[in-house]
């Protein structure tokens, strides 16, 4: 298997998209809203893919978050409150918040292992300031990095109960950026004490975690001329070093502008910084293959991260016997963030 993560066009593989899997053999596939039509379409989309790379293990990502991030939604599945709901219910009934964030999450997973998703970036460790993009926003889970550590844990606690495996982002912390990454590069200008009192908190709290996807962001106390993503110094020093993480260490999207230069180049730059696979997300097949062409098989430190994360990925789930009480939480949620 190659190390990238790659999607397709539409709902539905063609002949030209399955005899590019067959060659190239991806790690592992993503959906998008473009993939997802109804529960057996994905079901089947999902299978051909696994048929194609020949691994019914295979990693199959998802960004379903909740909110304005979620790619599945009604009427086939359930709407879920963006992480920021979880952080507001905490500074009331922090018992309440944490008993909700686990439960909701595992509705989520459920959902998601029932179509054959085993893995979701998510949670966002992002941690916002004021005047920062509002492309994080009330996607993180609260403005104290503790707290915050605290409730994605427990997310995390709720995808692995039902199998799915988490992917933290965006390492070491997209939440000061002044920008949006799919527009355009951001610059974070604070102090290397600022980013670890505040930013790096909770990826080391949750350094743990089987998954984490970089931050197209440059960080100009670290390295001043590349963003995390391709930056050997972000991402041994800080992210493998100091934070601790030890886990598979995906690119984000190679298509976000951000980044420079021709695909292939920056899949190239991203694994030589220490990425150990690249995501490409458009679904446009010659761009897939020129990111193909770029990526080497899976090896070294890479290989038993990657089969790490394949094993969380495809645990079994676990007894759920507090599903009613999950509904019953996930429809106050939804009910006290609209009001």
């Amino acid at each position: 298997m190659k190390a990238f993560i790659c999607s397709c066009a539409g709902t539905q593989l063609s002949e030209a998209e399955r005899t590019f899997f067959r060659e190239a053999r991806p790690f592992g596939f993503i959906l998008f809203a473009r993939n997802i039509d109804n529960p057996q379409q994905v079901r089947d989309l999902v299978e051909d893919f696994r048929t194609c790379v020949d691994r019914p293990d295979a990693p199959v990502f998802i960004d379903q978050e909740g909110g304005r991030v979620q790619r599945l939604r009604p009427p086939h599945w359930r709407a879920y409150p963006p992480a920021a709901r979880y952080g507001t219910l905490f500074d009331h009934d922090p018992l309440a918040a944490l008993r909700a964030c686990r439960n909701v999450h595992r509705l989520l997973a459920r959902e998601l292992k029932q179509l054959g998703i085993n893995a979701d970036c998510l949670p966002v460790l992002d941690v916002p300031v004021p005047g920062s993009h509002e492309i994080i926003g009330d996607r993180a889970f609260h403005d104290s990095p503790q707290t915050a550590a605290l409730l994605a844990s427990t997310a995390i606690a709720g995808l692995r109960a039902e199998g799915v495996a988490p992917v933290i982002k965006h390492i070491p912390g997209h939440g000061r950026a002044g920008a949006d990454s799919h527009e355009e590069l951001p610059v974070v200008d604070a102090s290397l004490n600022e980013l670890r009192a505040h930013d790096f908190l909770p990826f080391a709290a949750l350094a743990d975690a089987p998954m984490a996807m970089t931050a197209h962001v440059i960080y100009s106390a670290i390295d001043a001329r590349r963003p995390a993503t391709t930056s050997a110094i972000v991402i041994q020093d800080i992210i493998r070093g100091e934070l601790g993480f030890d886990g598979l260490l995906m690119s984000d999207d190679l298509n976000m502008q951000a980044l420079s230069g021709p695909l292939g180049r920056r899949a190239e730059m991203a694994l030589a910084a220490g990425c150990d696979v690249v995501l490409h997300c458009s679904g446009r097949l010659e761009e897939m293959r020129e990111v193909a062409a770029a990526c080497p098989e899976l090896g070294g430190d890479a290989l038993p991260r990657a089969n790490e994360a394949m094993r969380a990925a495809n645990a079994q789930p676990q007894p759920f016997p507090d599903m009613k009480q999950a509904e019953e939480w996930l429809a106050r949620l939804l009910v006290d963030a609209s009001s």
